[in-house]
């Protein structure tokens, strides 16, 4: 295993559980959708912060042009994990932290490899 995917899944990994943590504490003060929304602005901070300095810490953009990158790669990340959390959540009626748990492995394929190929290009 390559440092960079050591990194990138250690990262990815705070940042799961920061996310979850957060949808923990809140969803049952707001509805989940809300909570899997402030749980994702929350984890987008140890996310950018580990992806640049430890994931993708060769990278060859600046700080400001990785940032600006790394918005539109996690928002697409964000549409994509709450698109499958609702259809988990909603439609086939799966436990909230258990669709959340999918909604966020299958939104982590597709924020690598934007960020690996585009974000924090090397």
């Amino acid at each position: 295993m390559s440092p960079s995917t050591f990194w990138f899944l250690t990262v990815g990994s705070v940042a799961a559980l920061t996310h979850m943590t957060v949808f923990a504490l809140t969803q049952h003060a707001i509805w989940p959708e809300l909570a899997n929304a402030l749980g994702f602005v929350v984890a987008f901070f140890v996310s950018f912060g580990g992806h640049r300095w430890l994931s993708f810490s060769d990278a060859g953009t600046t700080v400001a042009t990785s940032f600006q990158r790394f918005v539109v790669t996690a928002l697409a990340g964000f549409a994509s994990n709450e698109i499958v959390f609702v259809v988990l959540l909603r439609w086939l009626g799966l436990a909230s932290l258990l669709a959340l748990l999918v909604a966020l492995v299958f939104a982590a394929g597709q924020t690598f490899v934007l960020s690996r190929f585009w974000a924090f290009r090397r």
